[in-house]
């Protein structure tokens, strides 16, 4: 069993054989109910975390402060 969580970033080597880190992409914006929940959100139309709980996946722009 390995020690890494799946998300974290791992090592690459490109063509030439220098080495890169590459890191998860971010969401843009994550739905109301993640939001409030502080889960990661997928991004879709109707992300993961809704689709299983059968909830309407709702989007909501956030205004800058």
């Amino acid at each position: 069993m390995s020690s890494k969580p799946e998300n974290a970033t791992q090592e690459f080597a490109d063509e030439e054989g220098e080495q890169f880190v590459r890191t998860p992409r971010r969401t843009p914006m994550a739905c109301l109910f993640c939001r409030g929940r502080k889960l990661k959100c997928d991004g879709r139309s109707i992300c993961a975390n809704c689709l299983r709980r059968s909830i309407s996946c709702v989007y909501e722009p956030v205004g800058k402060s």
